[in-house]
């Protein structure tokens, strides 16, 4: 189940544009993550919601669930 990401990146520094990251599972679109200046949104594909975090929230999260590498 290996995924495949795919990104687009705006030829200027990170303003209005966010950063957009497509990920792929087993040749399907599996999601889209947006990252802009004040947050982080994660689209799943073929859902009608979305996820957003600001980035203290973010941190929060990763500190509290991620997993150290």
């Amino acid at each position: 189940m290996a995924h495949k990401v795919i990104f687009n990146l705006p030829k200027r520094e990170l303003g209005r544009e966010d950063i957009e990251f497509v990920i792929e599972q087993d040749g399907k679109r599996f999601g889209t993550l947006l990252v802009s200046k004040g947050a982080i949104e994660w689209r799943p594909t073929n859902k009608v919601y979305r996820r957003k975090l600001n980035w203290t929230r973010f941190d929060q999260l990763m500190r509290e669930s991620g997993r150290p590498v």
